[in-house]
């Protein structure tokens, strides 16, 4: 564009001087100079034009260099932003990783014979909501420990077997033992928006739900320092998982008895908990929902 510029603004100099000449001379006629000065002002009209052209081309550089320096800093604001999640990622597997260390440490195994047989009386009183391992001295609560679908919140059908429970763990026999309240779902995936709102995978979801079992025991007088809450989602599932990921087999909360493993700090008192009235469980065993 400069280069057409420079051109016409030369023939332009040369066309005049060759006016001027023959005006001098007077060998020009009136019909050479008319058309001599509509060619001056045509190549007039087309400088001014390939100076806008020039002038918007400059501009328009000018844009491009800016939207280049603009884009650069988004890019580094989104390395920054991919960098933390990575460090977060890796600082969230770190944590995964020690709690199945701790977890593994436990001693899990039989517990003493009158804990035992308190156990297991509570689970013959609750035969379609409780079952009872003796080998490992882990209770599975199936149907009773009930959440709405999407929620951690204890239905009120579990109050009564979590009453019993925090009685036997608050015992002489059961106090030298601290409690792994483990949550697992299925691996059908969470889909509610609401739900996805308060427990954004199956892994916190099942924390969460651990927590809330934790919340009603310490309620029930259980001291706090004796218990641990851990989500395994749907990564320890008790059966293989069907197609759609709806196993209800899989939702469930275990609880573990393991001899204490360390001095307890805490200088809340457990008060006991009230004897429930014991009942006997009709009609269908309700599954756990996510």
């Amino acid at each position: 564009m400069a280069t057409s510029q420079r051109r016409g603004v030369q023939l332009i100099l040369v066309l005049g001087m060759l006016a001027s000449a023959a005006l001098l001379t007077g060998c020009i006629g009136q019909g050479q100079y008319d058309k001599l000065y509509e060619t001056n002002s045509s190549l007039t009209r087309r400088n001014a034009e390939l100076t806008r052209e020039r002038d918007e081309a400059r501009a328009q550089i000018e844009l491009m260099r800016r939207s280049v320096g603009s884009n650069a800093g988004t890019l580094s604001d989104l390395q920054r932003q991919n960098d933390e999640l990575r460090r977060q990622l890796e600082q969230a597997l770190a944590d995964y990783r020690t709690l199945e260390q701790r977890i593994a440490a436990f001693d899990f195994g039989p517990v003493d014979a009158e804990t035992d047989q308190a156990l297991a009386a509570l689970a013959a009183q609750y035969p379609d909501l409780i079952r009872y391992d003796p080998a490992r001295g882990m209770l599975r609560f199936a149907s009773d420990l009930t959440f709405d679908s999407g929620s951690d919140a204890v239905k009120e059908n579990a109050r009564q077997a979590l009453g019993a429970l925090a009685q036997i763990l608050n015992s002489a026999s059961a106090s030298a033992y601290d409690v792994i309240i483990e949550g697992h779902t299925d691996s059908q995936r969470i889909a509610n928006p609401a739900t996805l709102r308060e427990h954004r995978t199956n892994r916190r979801l099942s924390a969460h739900r651990s927590i809330a079992v934790i919340d009603e025991l310490g309620k029930l007088g259980v001291a706090s320092d004796r218990m641990m809450a851990a989500g395994w989602g749907e990564h320890r599932p008790a059966v293989p998982n069907t197609a759609s990921g709806n196993t209800p087999q899989n939702r469930r909360v275990e609880i573990f008895l393991v001899r204490s493993t360390g001095s307890r700090r805490s200088t809340e008192s457990a008060e006991p908990a009230p004897t429930p009235t014991p009942t006997t469980p009709s009609g269908p065993a309700i599954d756990l929902t996510k």
